[in-house]
């Protein structure tokens, strides 16, 4: 038997700013560690998403997936705090979202 479910999706963007970084080596040095660290500690997928060549900013983003959206805005808040925090960059124009999805349950 095929019912639906409801599941929510988290979305979180930043747009990191780093004006003194001189090459991209500089630059991945100082995201690529927090997004690792940010990916072990909170149940998200992470990556870098745009700016990749280019020296003082990034886009980085990570989403999280479950049942409670309340749960949801909670990972989402620690985890866009942890990357406020961890890193030598300045965080701007942040972008946060949960929505809902219906999915196919399959039930015996």
């Amino acid at each position: 038997m095929v019912g639906t479910m409801k599941a929510y999706v988290g979305v979180y963007t930043a747009r990191l700013e780093m004006p003194w970084v001189r090459s991209l080596k500089e630059k991945r040095a100082l995201v690529r560690p927090v997004m690792e660290r940010l990916k072990a500690r909170f149940p998200v997928s992470a990556a870098r998403l745009g700016g990749l060549d280019a020296h003082g900013w990034e886009i980085v983003g990570f989403t999280v997936i479950g049942s409670d959206p309340a749960w949801i805005e909670q990972i989402i808040q620690q985890a866009a705090t942890f990357l406020s925090q961890n890193g030598a960059y300045h965080v701007c124009a942040e972008q946060v979202f949960v929505e809902a999805v219906e999915l196919e349950a399959h039930t015996n």
